[in-house]
């Protein structure tokens, strides 16, 4: 879904690691520039965890862009602003009815390339070229997509895993920020190299989704209470954990109401589904999607 604006955050709303720390503003380039695109993708947490979520195939994708003019070098992506955990679960603040959500995410373009990052245990290799022209026509969609598309969504729900499955949700995370920004490069006229491109996704496999309502319908004046104590309930155990002990004792409880009880409450664009959870129920895939072939035809390069 796409909104008006994006909406302030609220100081409650704190990242343990600052939001885009060296973030700039998307340079103008000069018509004539012929600039490199590079498909960056590493392990998610690389910088704390190293290569540990590599092994799972958790990756975080980026875009890296090289001026032919200015040898500068610029990385462009897209994630929380205040976490994975804040994203995909609220928090059940006293004296509140409604779970409180700090799920944004957003674009952040910087300059420079961290080459031993990316390549370490991850992916750096060229995709394709374009111009200047395209570059500063790409930014303008940049703007567009951040300013529109503001909330992060980290699950994929799906009926079954058979390729050809329906999908009841899709997420909204850094893997299709940057599949968007290469289908716009490729309206604009990009040609792609012919690179395999593979994306993590994970999924959560339910029967059709049940409408719930939204914030006002639930936990408002005149919402459903029990409903709202279900949802409530439903999302205490994924709070964050101070003992060993009482992670086991909540992860018992979540694999009682999720596998068990097959119940899942998804919160998507500002509203709440009821999924009713099918097997495998959870699945982390890291799948090919390919690079799109354009619509237009670019002379450029």
């Amino acid at each position: 879904r796409r909104f008006d604006y994006r909406p302030k955050t609220d100081p409650y709303c704190q990242a343990r690691y600052t939001f885009c720390p060296t973030g700039s503003s998307i340079p103008v380039m000069k018509e004539e520039d012929v600039i490199e695109v590079y498909r960056l993708q590493a392990p998610v947490w690389e910088f704390k965890y190293g290569d540990l979520l590599g092994h799972l195939k958790i990756m975080h994708d980026a875009v890296g862009f090289k001026s032919s003019l200015t040898g500068r070098n610029y990385t462009m992506e897209w994630y929380e602003l205040f976490q994975l955990g804040n994203c995909t679960f609220p928090h059940l603040r006293p004296g509140m009815d409604a779970p409180f959500w700090c799920n944004q995410g957003a674009a952040c373009f910087y300059e420079g390339i961290d080459d031993a990052h990316w390549k370490e245990n991850g992916t750096l290799v060229l995709v394709t070229t374009i111009s200047g022209t395209m570059f500063n026509e790409m930014a303008k969609w940049v703007k567009y997509d951040n300013e529109t598309g503001i909330y992060y969504e980290t699950w994929t729900v799906q009926a079954s895993p058979e390729k050809q499955s329906i999908v009841w949700f899709d997420s909204y995370e850094c893997s299709k920020f940057i599949q968007r920004t290469y289908e716009k490069l490729a309206d604009l006229g990009a040609i792609f190299k012919k690179v395999q491109t593979n994306y993590t996704s994970i999924i959560l496999f339910s029967g059709e989704p049940i409408y719930l309502g939204n914030e006002t319908s639930i936990f408002g004046p005149l919402g459903n209470r029990t409903l709202a104590a279900a949802i409530r309930d439903f999302y205490d155990p994924f709070k964050p954990h101070r003992t060993v002990g009482k992670f086991f004792m909540d992860l018992l409880k979540i694999i009682d109401r999720v596998i068990l009880n097959r119940e899942f409450y998804l919160f998507y664009n500002l509203e709440y589904w009821f999924l009713p959870m099918k097997f495998p129920y959870l699945k982390i895939i890291y799948e090919e999607v390919p690079l799109p072939t354009g619509s237009k035809t670019w002379l450029g390069v």
